[in-house]
């Protein structure tokens, strides 16, 4: 009888504790969409991560639609105490930011919670839809542990500027009166 009531009082133990999702790393765009030839400044974020004390990672992106700009630190990290950061290496042909990286220094406890990491700006150089990923993930604690990082995509849309319409709105409405004024002269 023991026995079971143990095994009762485990399972309703294990039923009752609460399950903890990984952290999740996203980005934010502004502005999206973003007109041709003008700033598109990403912002990479942490959510619901504990005890963090140094990441890296790369940001991936379609280099037919973006370019690279450059990246500044986050403020998640940094509050947590002093940094040592690097920005990345940008490769515009291979649409890459690789080596983004940021570590606290000192045996100090990592940041909690959930905040920026690192601000990309890239320039729309292109119409489309351009998707942005990351990948080669080190998430580590103040123990240097592995922590296990879910990801998201952003998807960053990339329109003409509003003059571009204008003049192929004109162009519609010139081909329209061309087409009326030789369908009259036929007639």
């Amino acid at each position: 009888m023991i026995k079971w009531k143990t095994c009762l009082a485990a399972a309703l133990l294990a039923a009752s504790s609460q399950s903890w999702a990984a952290p999740i790393l996203t980005a934010e765009a502004t502005p999206n969409p973003a007109t041709l030839g003008s700033a598109v400044d990403v912002d990479v974020r942490i959510a619901d991560i504990a005890d963090l004390y140094a990441y890296g990672f790369t940001v991936n992106y379609n280099a037919n639609l973006l370019r690279a700009i450059n990246i500044t630190e986050g403020a998640f990290l940094g509050s947590a105490g002093t940094t040592y950061s690097y920005g990345g290496d940008i490769d515009n042909t291979a649409g890459t930011i690789s080596f983004i990286f940021n570590s606290l220094i000192g045996p100090i406890p990592g940041a909690s919670g959930s905040g920026s990491l690192a601000q990309v700006r890239f320039e729309a150089i292109g119409n489309g839809s351009a998707a942005l990923s990351f990948s080669d993930l080190v998430f580590l604690d103040s123990a240097l542990a592995d922590i296990a990082v879910d990801t998201g995509t952003l998807q960053v849309g990339v329109v003409p500027e509003p003059a571009s319409y204008m003049l192929f709105g004109i162009g519609l409405i010139g081909a329209a009166a061309l087409r009326r004024r030789s369908q009259a002269v036929r007639g």
